[in-house]
């Protein structure tokens, strides 16, 4: 398999972008790809993660972008976050880094498109993290995922105390958070953290696949379903259909809707053509 191109003819605004030395996108065929490339074990130092965050927001602007992967190319998506230059912060120091580490992954898992992690090899810590801000994650057979910063005597501080649990329950997760423990992707698999499989080095062709689907469909109809699953698990639950009312009534000002109901009415279901407007 072979990496998608970062660089094209004439590349769409937001094609082939750096966003520092370590972090690019590409677009091809309506999928945008954010990719991290930081030899050997695509540790994610702050340069990375402000790349993370410029990227994520170019894509969600991105009109020609229907849905992204996060990529760490054929050999690991991210072991973590870059030890060396974490161990001599003080407390003020992380007190005042935290926060943009997590707005950096939170851009990501707000991009209003579908998302897919597509992990080979290590996706550990920082990098686990980073897998959990998609909607779906694909992995290779070799792939390993853990929490193990208990081990450094710390905790998870980019989401994975509270994505993590969200996802396969407290307990489980509080078993990876507590023991720090990594699992292979067929556990990752049967406890939910992984959503697909794969033959090693066919990550990024399995998201690929997945993604395609979304090419071409109704854009705000996707958004809105985002939205308001993603919204509504961090309140009750008549405060999320308060939410899915709303988000399903403003469909109703859309073309797609209005094309997508007569297509059904004159051919059924499955035929309509969408513009995401």
């Amino acid at each position: 398999m072979t990496e998608p191109t970062t660089a094209a003819p004439t590349p769409a605004a937001g094609e082939g972008t750096s966003y520092g030395e370590h972090v690019t996108t590409s677009i091809e065929d309506g999928i945008g790809t954010i990719r991290v490339d930081r030899p050997k074990m695509n540790a994610l130092d702050v340069a990375i993660q402000d790349g993370l965050r410029e990227a994520a927001r170019d894509l969600a602007q991105h009109d020609q972008v229907a849905a992204v992967i996060v990529w760490g190319g054929d050999r690991v998506f991210a072991a973590g976050a870059d030890i060396k230059e974490m161990a001599p912060m003080s407390y003020v120091d992380m007190a005042r880094r935290a926060p943009l580490l997590q707005e950096a992954f939170a851009e990501i898992a707000r991009l209003p498109k579908p998302t897919v992690a597509a992990i080979e090899g290590y996706a550990l810590g920082g990098g686990c993290e980073l897998a959990l801000t998609c909607d779906f994650r694909v992995a290779g057979s070799n792939a390993k995922l853990g929490q193990p910063e208990i081990l450094l005597g710390i905790i998870p501080g980019a989401g994975g105390t509270q994505r993590l649990a969200r996802l396969i329950g407290p307990a489980r997760a509080k078993d990876l958070v507590f023991t720090g423990r990594l699992i292979d992707a067929a556990e990752a698999a049967s406890i939910g953290l992984v959503d697909q499989v794969c033959e090693p080095g066919q990550a990024y062709a399995a998201a690929r696949a997945r993604l395609q689907p979304y090419v071409g469909g109704p854009a705000l109809a996707l958004r809105a379903a985002k939205e308001a699953i993603d919204r509504g698990l961090d309140g009750d639950l008549d405060t999320g259909l308060t939410l899915e009312s709303r988000l399903f009534a403003s469909l109703f000002a859309t073309q797609d809707r209005t094309s997508g109901m007569a297509s059904f009415l004159e051919h059924g279901p499955g035929k309509a053509t969408f513009e995401g407007r």
